[in-house]
């Protein structure tokens, strides 16, 4: 095999094997030669007797990793620590700096980490079951010195009480496991955890060459890494082994899945090495722009800029750029950005070579970073982000220039101008230009801001309901208004699931009349619950209230394990049908752990009834239930939805739809058997002392929507978010008696979770409030049904899916009208279940997806009602609709 570019060696070293590549070999490798081996990452990082070497060299540090048992190993001192201490004056500087570095990891790691990382044996603390799941991170280390490394987007996740494992993007990984707490600070966590091992592992082979356990430096010598971390609940990583190579086996042989996983990682990373992407003129260009300009701000290296570089450090460089250029399902690890690893390798160095005889590393190291800076600035218009997959945005640059603190504050907006004073211009030209976008918390905006950008998009976590937006004029003569020349400077927005506008206007108040001069647009993109994939070995959980809103405080909240009879109950072939639109409920989730509910496949979740089901009615028979019926809703906007998901499910199809604030009737339902009308109430616009009263609204509702029959054929649906109370019930039946209407079908739709955000404009709740609102809706559901009408409970189904509303201030919007799209395909989850559990009667073996979801896909319709949990009530609401009628779909 001569001559030849690549070798790759997966050799085993166990039971005393020796590598199909001797290190010996590496110094008479050619310049372009790559072999897959760099020794002293192998040593120090994947045996134990390297990282005893490490964790004693390093003693005064807090290594984010678990401590081996060193007990009866030699101890490799650090030439570099006994130099130190005969340096006279300057060894005051160094501890000072040792001690500075020392409290610095002190703070970064976690409490537990601290437990782990100082103790002997630690397998009588940290055990499997200990860690929520462990996850293999797959790097790729091209050059030890200075340090370039690589992770790639895929990772291998074990649920260690399971030990389950699948793998998918790390990208989902970190959203999905971090959803509660911070997915981005987590996923920094764990490259920061490599990194610095990383760093450790250079720093110290580098400082010790000059011993007796010196190795051979090859400079196209790369290592692949597989990294076992753990993560308990907590958002800092433990390094639990490193692999000196891509490790995919778990415990059983690889699975045909794992196969395909395993050959699509090395053919990405053959694609990486072998890339022939040109990358001198790029070196040259960002070369003279690094000495064009000013050499560097830190002082430390501004006398060591005019060196001389060597043929294989020039070769390093321009092989980086090269990698940059070819990075594919790779994201650059370091050279990092961020402030904490560069200032980590600043201090090692000092630690570890306090003569400064390796001041040549860190000047490449230097270089290496401008590079980076130069190659990124030069390709920021075609590349947003060097990884398409990547989720963190610390390699973009230009940086925006905002306070260290500003990403964690999430009370207020930190203006520069809390003084009053203001930062302007008279400028004509910036009349219509915007100075600055602020929000809290802090949005990362595609693109980055610029005046002259007027549109920006951004993606935010399902658990981040509301953010805080406000901006700042360029002009001093204009000011910024949210959402029209009348709105606020500053606002609290709720943020629905999916998409989310706000606008934002600039007025020039020179003129008498205050002008619209320009608008920009913020578009943010809030993310749905997101959803592990379901195994053999699941547990089916429940819960009726989230813990992040107690409802009934005397009552558990979050997800409880569901016992074997309840769910052989809810699994019975045959089961009664629910006779009240109020029967008592929870939601069933099928999950790894009822403790975490990031293991929950949250795709499966469904509503079941408490001994009952509700049967969903095919298409022809709902279609026989309506035929010859007049229904009539009153209420508000999420009336209104259940209005139109009615529509859509009778007809198959939604082809108008309107946001009416009025009276609406509908003649072609049911081809033409059915019709319906609609009237909202209350008109909150207007004011109090000028609004149709609701007997007025009613009065006028049934008026237009005559001929009525005094019958069943006649169905009247009443209801809202708030506002509806027992005393409109009441008015209900004095209306229909005067109205010879007293034996139609009424059905209450009760009250609904909502306005309990903070949002800027509209009346927020209290805690005590929104638990005040139980009682109200007990009261609501006790009249209706004593005056003889059907009801749908909404409350005990929104309340504990609180956060799961859609677009809308009120933050009770549980269904949204959209535009369909034909050419778009619709994802279809298919899930065999080991057990004879069904996940709930109510989506169960009786409604399977597919029957639901024929309609929606509909490619005549232009209009389509989304929304989960409005499908859950508008069904209990079809089901009490045609109680006396309806014929069911067989099980």
């Amino acid at each position: 095999m001569n001559p030849w570019d690549l070798f790759i060696c997966l050799s085993s070293r166990e039971n005393g094997g020796t590598g199909c590549f001797q290190t010996e070999d590496l110094r008479n490798l050619e310049l372009f030669q790559k072999v897959n081996l760099l020794p002293e990452i192998q040593h120090f990082l994947c045996r134990k007797e390297g990282l005893c070497q490490i964790t004693k060299a390093f003693s005064d540090l807090q290594l984010p990793f678990v401590t081996p048992d060193c007990s009866g190993q030699p101890v490799l001192s650090r030439a570099s620590t006994t130099r130190n201490v005969s340096q006279g004056s300057s060894t005051v500087t160094e501890q000072a700096r040792a001690s500075h570095l020392q409290n610095w990891w002190k703070q970064s790691m976690s409490t537990k980490l601290n437990e782990v990382s100082t103790t002997s044996n630690h397998k009588d603390i940290l055990k499997a079951q200990d860690l929520s799941v462990i996850i293999k991170a797959y790097v790729l280390v091209t050059s030890l010195t200075p340090l370039r490394a690589f992770i790639h987007s895929t990772t291998t996740v074990w649920h260690p009480p399971k030990k389950k494992h699948f793998t998918l993007k790390l990208q989902k990984f970190f959203e999905i496991f971090f959803r509660n707490s911070s997915p981005q600070q987590a996923f920094n966590n764990m490259k920061e955890a490599i990194n610095k091992l990383l760093l450790i592992t250079e720093v110290f082979s580098k400082s010790s060459t000059s011993g007796q356990n010196s190795f051979n430096q090859c400079s196209q010598c790369f290592q692949m890494l597989t990294f076992d971390i753990g993560f308990g609940m907590s958002i800092h990583p433990v390094v639990l082994k490193v692999h000196e190579n891509f490790d995919f086996q778990i415990e059983n042989e690889l699975t045909i899945q794992d196969q395909i996983s395993k050959e699509l990682l090395f053919e990405d990373t053959f694609k990486f090495l072998l890339s022939n992407e040109s990358s001198t003129s790029s070196f040259i260009e960002a070369l003279q722009k690094i000495y064009g300009s000013s050499v560097s701000k830190d002082r430390t290296y501004s006398r060591e800029v005019e060196q001389c570089f060597s043929l294989e450090e020039i070769n390093s460089m321009i092989t980086f750029i090269k990698e940059l250029k070819s990075l594919g399902q790779f994201e650059l690890l370091f050279p990092s950005s961020t402030p904490k690893i560069q200032m980590l390798l600043r201090d090692l160095y000092r630690m570890a070579d306090p003569m400064r005889r390796l001041s040549s590393v860190l000047t490449v190291h230097w270089l290496l970073s401008n590079v980076l800076q130069q190659f990124q600035f030069m390709n920021k218009e075609t590349h947003t982000n060097l990884s398409e997959w990547q989720l963190s945005q610390e390699n973009m640059s230009p940086k925006q220039n905002y306070p260290s603190d500003f990403r964690k504050t999430h009370e207020a907006l930190h203006y520069p101008s809390k003084t009053g004073e203001r930062q302007c211009s008279y400028d004509k030209d910036t009349l219509s230009h915007i100075r600055q976008i602020f929000t809290s918390p802090q949005l990362d905006l595609n693109p980055q801001f610029n005046p002259r950008i007027r549109e920006y998009y951004a993606e935010v976590p399902f658990d981040m309901v509301t953010v805080k937006i406000g901006a700042e004029p360029s002009n001093c003569q204009c000011h910024v208004h949210l959402d029209d020349k009348k709105g606020p400077s500053i606002a609290n927005y709720p943020l629905g699931l999916g998409l989310n506008k706000v606008i934002i206007v600039l007025t020039d108040d020179s003129q008498p009349s205050p002008e619209v001069v320009s608008s920009y647009k913020v578009t943010i993109y809030r993310e749905d619950r997101p959803s592990l994939p379901l195994f053999e070995d699941y547990m089916m959980c429940g819960f009726v209230q989230d813990c992040g809103s107690k409802i009934l405080p005397e009552e558990s909240c979050g997800l409880q394990p569901l016992s074997h009879e309840y769910l052989s109950t809810i699994s019975q072939k045959v089961l009664k049908t629910c006779e009240a639109g109020d029967t008592k409920g929870q939601w069933i989730v099928p999950c790894l752990s009822c403790s975490d509910n990031r293991t929950c496949d949250w795709r499966e979740i469904t509503w079941q009834p408490h001994g009952c089901q509700y049967s969903v009615l095919a298409k022809p028979e709902l279609q026989r239930c309506m035929e010859g019926r007049r229904i009539l809703f009153i209420g508000d906007s999420t009336n209104r939805g259940m209005m139109y998901y009615l529509i859509e499910r009778v007809n198959k199809t939604l082809q108008e739809w309107q946001k009416t604030h009025d009276v609406k009737c509908y003649h072609n339902i049911n081809e033409g058997k059915t019709f319906i009308s609609y009237s909202y109430y209350p008109q909150f616009w207007m004011n109090a002392n000028q609004r149709p009263t609701f007997e007025k609204a009613l009065e006028q509702l049934l008026q237009r929507s005559r001929p009525l029959e005094n019958t069943h054929q006649t169905v009247l649906i009443v209801g809202g978010v708030q506002w509806l109370n027992s005393n409109h019930l009441q008015i209900i039946q004095k209306v229909l008696n005067r109205e010879n209407l007293s034996n139609i079908l009424v059905i209450v739709k009760s009250i609904g979770m909502g306005f309990h955000l903070p949002v800027d404009g509209v009346h927020s709740l209290s805690q005590a409030e929104v638990q005040n609102l139980w009682n109200e809706n007990l009261i609501i559901l006790d009249t209706a049904k004593n005056l003889g009408y059907e009801v749908v409970d909404t409350f005990v189904i929104t309340m504990g899916r609180y956060k799961e509303f859609l677009r809308g201030k009120c933050g009770c919007h549980f269904h949204e009208v959209v535009k369909s799209n034909p050419s778009e395909e619709r994802p279809h989850i298919t899930m065999t279940l080991s057990r004879h559990y069904t996940l709930g009667k109510y989506f169960g073996s009786q409604s399977k997806p597919s029957q639901l979801q024929d309609y929606a896909t509909n490619s005549q319709s232009p209009y389509h009602v989304r929304g989960p949990i409005n499908q859950v009530y508008s069904e209990i609401l079809l089901s009490r609709l045609c109680a006396s009628k309806r014929q069911f779909v067989s099980t």
